[in-house]
């Protein structure tokens, strides 16, 4: 099994300004790791004992010791007014994502000196921070008591090894994009920005790859592996050889070329080639590589699997990619939707792909061919993909993409897998969001986003739309879902 998740240790760092009582963080700092290791896991941090930063020179001694107790994740924590320019340098020197969080006052009965003024120090903190452009994660009310401040460093984790697992993620790719599928084509010079490597491949050394796996003699345990996993959809077992051979050939592509990077995901090729090559689709093991926490992408999506991985980490779960596919038809909602949810039919939608979801994800599971493809070619060719209705249940559907003018945009939304039979094939599920019809056109069409769309299971938006801040994206380029009467920009005042 890969280790393909980031983990992160949090360096607590208490500062103070050296005209206020040092004690005053100390105690603080002190209440806050106590806090945290009674609700929490204690191995998600680290408090530096060395010293209370009040200069330059604390601030070094700190820097080595966080660096020395393996932390890759730093919170700063102003225990009272703190010293802006030490604190901040800080934050500018350590290399992994950092947060500045803020003591409150604890009683009034002590406001003389045990009054910190961190509310106060806290807008200093954040203009030092704009001085120095260095990025750092705010909450959105940063000032609290042990108790406030242990949820905050919590709510850090997922978006701290989100960014971990950027700056440490390589990319590896296979063909360019299928023709027609332009849309899913973008330029990696993004990838670069926020500190991703990128290994792009030609399908050919993948099929010589391949054929290089004939044989291998951990094909047979692979093939025991999908044959428990899929139980009575197992409806291909003449396909399963293949397809663990294709699997070990990825697995042993990712040991072979992840190079200094710790983190792996793919964007794989799976038409129109490919089936006549490799006598087989892709789907299935893509799936079950996802499902190991090693995100793949269909259609050669580099920005969809860069987009999974990131959900993947911040939701510690499998994710998907599907295309948002086609509309539920009006007789369907009527009878299966309208009275018993509440959502419109402009609300519902279809979420399909041909077979790429993990089985642990699916109400049911079977392995079937390619129907699309099939339609072109023979259907021994098409065998591999892994259909059945997605659980119902909390989604959230995001993306980050790279215009064609090389600009970070993204999109998030909340919504659900509603429990309605889809009378279809692929990996498909009933989906419903909130105003899904005004996001569709003025989201979705105006910004130019492709099809495919990231989904992770259950809501995820508030530590996505900070990891996508984090990394650069402007705040006006995520787009969400407004309300009902909240206008877009591009929405027409008249309906």
């Amino acid at each position: 099994m890969i280790d393909n998740m980031p983990k992160v240790k949090i360096g607590i760092v208490a500062v103070s300004r050296d005209c206020f009582p040092e004690s005053l963080s100390v105690n603080r700092r002190k209440a806050l790791v106590d806090a945290y290791t009674k609700k929490y896991d204690a191995a998600d941090i680290y408090e530096c004992p060395i010293c209370i930063v009040e200069s330059e020179i604390h601030m070094v001694q700190a820097l080595e010791d966080i660096k020395k107790a393996g932390c890759n994740a730093l919170c700063v924590y102003l225990g009272n007014f703190g010293p802006e320019i030490s604190e901040t340098l800080l934050a500018k020197h350590f290399e992994g994502p950092k947060m500045f969080i803020a003591a409150a006052e604890e009683t009034q009965n002590d406001l003389v000196q045990g009054r910190g003024d961190a509310y106060c120090g806290m807008l200093n903190a954040s203009y030092n921070l704009q001085l120095r452009n260095i990025k750092a994660y705010i909450p959105e009310y940063p000032v609290g008591d042990a108790e406030d401040c242990a949820d905050m460093i919590h709510e850090f984790l997922p978006i701290a090894k989100a960014i971990e697992g950027l700056n440490n993620l390589k990319i590896i790719s296979f063909g360019p994009r299928p023709l027609n599928f332009l849309a899913c084509n973008a330029p990696i010079k993004q990838l670069y920005n926020i500190g991703v490597e990128i290994e792009e491949n030609s399908e050919l050394d993948l099929f010589e790859a391949f054929n290089k796996h004939a044989g291998d003699e951990r094909i047979p345990a692979v093939v025991k592996e999908m044959e428990e996993e899929l139980g009575a959809g197992n409806k291909k077992p003449e396909i399963l050889a293949k397809l663990a051979q294709y699997e070990l050939t990825l697995l042993d592509w990712i040991e072979a070329h992840r190079g200094y990077r710790k983190y792996v995901a793919i964007a794989g090729k799976c038409w129109p080639a490919f089936q006549t090559q490799f006598g087989f689709v892709p789907c299935y093991v893509n799936s079950r590589l996802t499902a190991k926490g090693i995100p793949v992408s269909c259609e050669v999506d580099i920005y969809g699997c860069l987009s999974e991985f990131i959900g993947t980490v911040v939701s510690d779960d499998i994710v998907t990619l599907l295309d948002i596919n086609n509309s539920v038809p009006k007789d369907m909602y009527a009878e299966s939707i309208e009275g018993k949810f509440n959502y419109t039919h402009k609300d519902t939608f279809m979420g399909f792909h041909c077979g790429n979801t993990a089985s642990s994800k699916l109400s049911f599971c079977e392995m079937k061919y390619q129907m699309i493809m099939a339609r072109s070619l023979p259907v021994e060719v098409t065998q591999g993909t892994l259909e059945g209705d997605i659980k119902p249940g909390d989604i959230t559907f995001y993306r980050l993409q790279s215009t064609s003018d090389n600009k970070l945009r993204a999109y998030i939304a909340h919504g659900e897998v509603l429990p309605v039979a889809t009378r279809s094939f692929g990996s498909i599920g009933v989906f419903a969001i909130p105003e899904m019809g005004r996001f569709y056109r003025h989201v979705l069409i105006e910004g130019g986003y492709p099809h495919h769309g990231a989904v992770a299971f259950g809501h995820h938006g508030k530590a996505l739309f900070e990891v996508f801040k984090y990394i650069g994206v402007p705040v006006e380029e995520i787009g969400y879902n407004q309300p009902a009467g909240v206008r877009y920009p591009t929405e027409n005042p008249w309906g």
